[in-house]
């Protein structure tokens, strides 16, 4: 069905001035990459690291604008950065020292949602396991993982690691890079495939967001020759089917973010509060861990209990010494029967109403518990959609009514004693930003390696870069 209106277009960047003050100081950055005395590793592999990226920001605002009226929604643990930024996570993949050949893949994804009609989103789109390419030739280019609805038909089609966006890394070398590598400010433009995934709303060329991202090169053990042995005859049982129908565990993870705009609330202007996590609660970023889990699972009866350790307390809304917001959610429990799914948290502290409550074993939500499947010695479900309940919407102090959706939740236990549970998302090393790390869209290369000699390098020519683009506009970000 057509869609009314259309994002704005933003006009372009001006380019000739620019490229004419970064001439000098890309040039010096370059050689100065170049410079002999680096220690490569060998054969190094990307074993972590994330990508921060916006999108576009008028596409942002038009799709939470009056007209599209949406929303989006975060998937696969990634986060946000000030707001509007999306950051992806733990990635993987591959290096070259000796070309400077480059494959990263990050997990984490974004979806957006809009333009609903008769509870039918004409607007559609979901990015995800987005990859950074670089050739030894230059070229570079961001591809992701794309499902999307047609404007014109209505019809959604998915696709496999779309090259959505060419990336320019010119006077930038990733030869003999090692340790942390970061490149900031890496100008995107969308290709005919990515003005595809946006369904037509920009047209191929289209200046995307900058993106921001950092890998770690990890060197590759040598391989050593492996000693034939003799394999022993197999029997056609796994872990997972040898569990019994009924089992005991006592390991497990819950992963929930409560809700990404109660996070937002509390962090912001407003409550200019934040979270404390104790009892082993860990923060993942996007979503709270709650671990380890004891419990019970009847796989004939679609039975579960599973009960969860942590607290996650809220604090905001502070005037002098009281605290108008102090919420602690502490060990959730799921329960499931048949397909139907209950999630009770302890609930205590103060809301912003200014009630107060003291409620063990609250039924915060409900969730359909169908997705529920056990594989490699694990019952596990990923982003589960949750439901708030009425006393749910007592325990925020009404700030959400019942019905609200709460960030989906993805769970794990172990049934076996050699299932291996979920990490947490790996986030990479931290690199020591360059000076120009926050600066606009001119990709910086910073690299944590041989005695900090290539740091101290980045940083100066930096100095240089950042002097000559100081009268470039910050990019804006939309709350």
């Amino acid at each position: 069905m057509p869609v009314p209106g259309r994002p704005p277009v933003p006009p372009r960047r001006p380019a000739g001035p620019l490229r004419t003050a970064l001439a000098l100081p890309l040039a010096l950055l370059l050689a100065l990459l170049c410079l002999p005395g680096r220690a490569a590793a060998a054969d190094p592999t990307v074993s972590g690291g994330r990508l921060d990226w916006g999108i576009k920001q008028s596409f942002l605002s038009y799709v939470t604008g009056p007209v599209a009226n949406g929303k989006w929604a975060l998937t696969g643990g990634a986060a946000t950065v000030g707001g509007s930024v999306f950051r992806f996570h733990s990635a993987t993949g591959s290096y070259d020292p000796a070309t400077g050949r480059l494959s990263a893949a990050f997990q984490g994804g974004v979806r957006f949602t809009g333009h609903q009609e008769n509870g039918v989103n004409a607007l559609d789109l979901s990015i995800s396991r987005l990859t950074v390419k670089a050739g030894a030739d230059g070229d570079a280019a961001l591809y992701a993982d794309v499902s999307s609805k047609s404007r014109q038909t209505g019809r959604t089609s998915s696709t496999s690691q779309t090259r959505l966006a060419d990336l320019s890394l010119a006077g930038v070398n990733l030869k003999a890079a090692s340790g942390t590598v970061t490149l900031s400010g890496v100008p995107a433009t969308l290709t005919a495939a990515g003005s595809t995934a946006f369904g037509g709303f920009y047209t191929a060329g289209t200046a995307l967001d900058p993106l921001t991202f950092s890998v770690t090169l990890k060197s590759a053990a040598p391989s050593a020759t492996p000693t034939p042995t003799a394999t022993p005859t197999a029997t056609p049982t796994t872990a997972a089917t040898a569990a019994a129908a009924t089992a005991a565990f006592d390991r497990g993870v819950l992963d929930w973010g409560v809700r990404r705009t109660f996070r937002d609330y509390v962090t912001g202007s407003v409550a200019q509060g934040g979270w404390q996590l104790a009892d082993g609660a860990a923060d993942g970023g996007a979503f709270f861990r709650w671990t380890p889990a004891r419990g019970g699972w009847d796989a004939t009866a679609r039975t579960l209990d599973a009960a969860f350790t942590g607290t996650v307390r809220f604090t905001g809304l502070r005037q002098g010494d009281t605290l108008g917001l102090d919420l602690a959610l502490a060990n959730p429990r799921l329960t499931v029967a048949g397909n139907r799914g209950r999630l009770t948290v302890d609930v205590s502290g103060r809301t912003p109403d200014g009630s107060t409550r003291t409620a063990p074993g609250t039924e915060l939500a409900t969730f359909d518990a169908s997705a529920l499947r056990s594989e490699n010695g694990l019952l596990a479900a990923t982003d589960l959609p949750l439901t708030l309940t009425s006393a749910g919407s007592q325990a925020f102090g009404a700030l959400y009514p019942a019905g609200t959706e709460l960030d989906p939740l993805t769970f794990a236990v172990a049934l076996t004693p050699d299932a291996t549970l979920p990490p947490l998302p790996d986030l990479g090393t931290t690199a020591t930003p360059s000076p120009s790390a926050t600066g606009p869209a001119t990709p910086v290369a910073a690299s944590t390696g041989s005695a900090g000699r290539t740091t101290a390098l980045v940083a100066a020519a930096g100095l240089v870069l950042a002097a000559a683009i100081a009268t470039v506009l910050v990019r804006r970000h939309a709350s």
